[in-house]
């Protein structure tokens, strides 16, 4: 796709060394080419393919073909970079990781580019082969009154449950052998009773109607649980777009379980753990993109499973251990301890969009 875009933009660009050197200032254009001597921006004139005042292009041209490249360039970042990033992304993101940190910077898609780059294009996929919120449930969502029935014969039976094993109890003396397992009935089902009520999240008020006091803070109550019982569609596309709009910020919540494991190695500073964190989620981006596609075209569910319990795993041990040069041992318990990392920062992540979300 880049060679395409590069023909459409650059097939008539053969003359551009002659054009930059050789030619006239202040020409015009010729065939939708300038045959320009000092650059059109800043006047400099013009020595190789770049303004050495502004840094302009030399060579500058009105076609349609070029319009068509610098659109694909700016909206995709598609040109020979992402040749040049990609498989090293994919097979030594180690070394991609730290020849960008040690200053290796034209020959590659910058990290952050990559990213956003990622998330368009799985929010674009996604959005094609449907993996998309529901505009309605169809009923799957239980109706007020019946929620208040539900629960009505729950802390019932839970109550019942609970009255009749005191009554066992009770009527056991108290150097029955049978007391211990009758009071042990006893305490669970009381324990039982006492969740029901305490966690169901649901309190019965006089109007037949449900009234959130899950959290006992009206904010969020009346809030942000009020919204998602009244409206769970319009929630879920809430929460689905703000993981898109908001995905930036699964950076920042990483780099302190990065920087946690190096703490004590000073050479590594937070630049460096912010390259790896933002290469590490654009990889894993494609990865969903890739595996997200091949099950629309009937690949096994327990082979996108499989890819997505192996792979990730398997390429950020590889990231660690080229991106700060780590002995095999020292690579695999700072995996470890990220990878359970990986869950309290998804936490963190869903939290945040669920307040995006009651604004």
């Amino acid at each position: 796709m880049s060679e395409i875009g590069e023909a459409l933009g650059t097939a008539s660009e053969g003359g551009l060394f002659a054009k930059a050197v050789g030619s006239e200032a202040g020409g015009p254009p010729a065939n939708g080419h300038f045959t320009e001597g000092a650059c059109l921006n800043c006047g400099t004139a013009l020595v190789g393919a770049h303004c050495h005042g502004c840094g302009q292009k030399a060579h500058l041209h009105r076609t349609l073909g070029a319009f068509l490249h610098d659109l694909l360039h700016g909206a995709l970042h598609l040109d020979g970079k992402i040749w040049r990033t990609l498989p090293l992304l994919i097979f030594k993101p180690g070394a991609l990781t730290r020849r960008y940190i040690d200053g290796e910077r034209a020959k590659f898609i910058s990290p952050m580019a990559l990213f956003l780059f990622s998330v368009f294009l799985m929010f674009a996929v996604f959005q094609a082969i449907g993996l998309t919120t529901p505009t309605e449930f169809n009923g799957q969502i239980e109706r007020p009154v019946e929620m208040r029935a539900n629960l009505e014969q729950a802390l019932a039976e839970a109550t019942s449950e609970r009255d009749t094993a005191r009554a066992a109890l009770e009527a056991i003396p108290l150097q029955d052998p049978r007391r211990a397992a009758a009071e042990e009935r006893f305490e669970s089902a009381a324990s039982a009773l006492s969740a029901l009520e305490k966690t169901s999240a649901f309190a019965l008020g006089e109007d037949s109607q449900l009234t959130f006091n899950a959290t006992g803070i009206s904010a969020i109550d009346d809030g942000l649980i009020k919204k998602w019982r009244e409206h769970p569609e319009l929630m879920l596309y809430k929460l689905q777009a703000n993981a898109y709009k908001f995905s930036w910020l699964l950076i920042p919540l990483s780099i302190p379980f990065v920087w946690l494991v190096f703490a004590w190695k000073r050479r590594f500073k937070a630049y460096d753990h912010a390259i790896f964190v933002t290469y590490s989620i654009a990889f894993v981006s494609l990865l969903f993109i890739a595996l997200s596609l091949l099950a629309s075209m009937g690949m096994a569910g327990g082979w996108i499973f499989a890819a997505l319990a192996v792979i990730p795993p398997i390429h950020m041990y590889k990231q660690l251990r080229g991106t700060y040069a780590l002995s095999r041992f020292s690579a695999l318990w700072r995996l470890v301890f990220i990878s359970f990392s990986i869950l309290l920062i998804l936490v963190l992540f869903l939290q945040v969009l669920l307040l995006l979300g009651a604004f």
